[in-house]
């Protein structure tokens, strides 16, 4: 399995959050959101210029900026 940037991954593309790269306050905020080492994701659809990227976590859709998706890695299946 490789270890992809979440802006890196296609639509419909799940996987495992492997790490969030993140510190202080934006850190926080993407952890506080459910964005957590273990948890899984499937990116849902992007919009048409690719930011924001909508994806499926625990049951909801979260959307995040592609600034915001750099800092976490993803185990894609």
């Amino acid at each position: 399995m490789a270890i992809l940037n979440m802006r890196q991954m296609q639509k419909n593309q799940s996987g495992i959050i492997f790490s969030v790269k993140a510190d202080g306050e934006m850190g926080r905020r993407i952890r506080d959101m459910g964005l957590v080492p273990g948890a899984e994701i499937k990116i849902q659809r992007r919009a048409p210029l690719y930011d924001p990227v909508a994806l499926r976590i625990m049951g909801f859709t979260l959307t995040l900026r592609n600034s915001e998706a750099d800092f976490i890695e993803v185990e894609v299946q």
